[in-house]
């Protein structure tokens, strides 16, 4: 069966970027957490949407935040977690960042690809990582 709502999410020591993604109508929720609060999130966020699946960045501890995450259940069934392909996300989220919130002023004049956002992407990369998940099925 499809999902067809997924709680992405992109890993890291400090900061966590958290997205919920329909297949069809794209992104639900999407934000920056801290790290400590992984847990705790994302159980909120599939019990408020009823997620079944979680998947997560294949890199930065990757590892540690599955098994964190290992225990988080819906309706008495553990949630499925599945790790996506992170290679190059975070170019393609400041990408996407940027299509978003175009540079205003003299910052127009820089190419974008010379720029660096204002903040961190991550949730911008946890959407990435559900829209490759759902072309990969």
């Amino acid at each position: 069966m499809r999902e067809e709502i997924v709680v992405a999410i992109d890993p890291g020591r400090e900061k966590c970027g958290i997205a919920v993604v329909h297949r069809a109508r794209g992104v639900m929720d999407k934000t920056i957490i801290a790290t400590a609060e992984l847990v705790k999130v994302v159980t909120s966020l599939v019990t408020t949407y009823k997620v079944t699946t979680a998947v997560i960045g294949d890199r930065t501890t990757s590892h540690t935040a599955q098994t964190a995450l290992a225990g988080i259940k819906l309706n008495g069934e553990n949630i499925a977690i599945i790790p996506v392909n992170e290679h190059r996300s975070t170019d393609e989220a400041r990408k996407r960042y940027w299509n978003e919130h175009p540079p205003t002023g003299l910052k127009r004049l820089i190419p974008t690809t010379m720029q660096v956002p204002p903040g961190p992407v991550d949730d911008y990369v946890a959407v990435i990582l559900a829209e490759r998940y759902f072309a990969g099925q």
